[in-house]
């Protein structure tokens, strides 16, 4: 994901670690443990324009997963990183939490559990004035589209609060309200998207590709996880 100061931020998955690529190229770790504990293995991060980012923390970077004998959470977070480097645990009720973005108002948070049926599903949080979570409610349950390849991954969030979300079958376009509104299908099955280029252009990666599709929206600058 883009700071808002222009670096590149990145979940490194292998090492456990946000780190940030500043303008001059020196590498700098953010965060890698909550409370005295080493994250598990951060996977998707999106910045809300106060500066703070939410992040989620499943297990797929370690070996064996939650069985891991190198894992030290007791959950797969769903976290803060406040500006001055506080890393705040928001969730802790989803299994698998990847992929997640905010609402063109910054007043939700959609996050996508990336786990088997019944906990194939994106939820979406109230986004509180101090930057903390609601109870989380279902937003879109894919659990019963067990025919097709892919699970919930990454989103994108346009300007309208159109949610663009890999999962099951392609990129899935939800409504504000959870509506399955239609799905976009690359020639591989894709794991992120974001809107890119002049704005109105979603690109989509996947295993050894990466696809383009002009849309007739724009993506939000501060809506998408990358």
């Amino acid at each position: 994901a883009l700071h808002p100061d222009g670096r590149l931020v990145l979940c490194e998955h292998g090492n456990r670690v946000v780190s940030a690529m500043p303008l001059d190229g020196e590498r700098v770790n953010l965060a890698d443990r909550y409370d005295g504990k080493r994250l598990n293995s951060p996977n998707d991060i999106v910045f809300h324009s106060s500066g703070a980012a939410f992040f989620t923390d499943p297990p797929y970077g370690l070996d064996g997963q939650d069985a891991s004998e190198n894992k030290e959470q007791e959950h797969n977070g769903i976290y803060r990183l406040d500006p001055d480097g506080t890393v705040t645990l928001l969730e802790t009720g989803q299994t698998r939490p990847n992929g997640l973005g905010l609402s063109p108002d910054e007043t939700v948070l959609y996050v996508a559990n990336s786990d088997a049926a019944p906990n194939r599903y994106w939820k979406k949080y109230a986004v509180n004035d101090d930057l903390t979570l609601g109870e989380g409610e279902m937003f879109f349950d894919a659990s019963d589209m067990v025919d097709l390849q892919g699970a919930p991954d990454g989103l994108a969030v346009d300007v309208d609060g159109n949610v663009f979300a890999t999962g099951p079958g392609g990129v899935l376009v939800f409504s504000p309200d959870g509506r399955h509104l239609g799905t976009i299908a690359p020639a591989e099955l894709p794991a992120n998207t974001a809107f890119g280029g002049d704005g109105s252009t979603l690109y989509m990666t996947a295993r050894s590709g990466l696809y383009r599709i002009a849309t007739n929206t724009r993506g939000d600058v501060y809506a998408g996880g990358e």
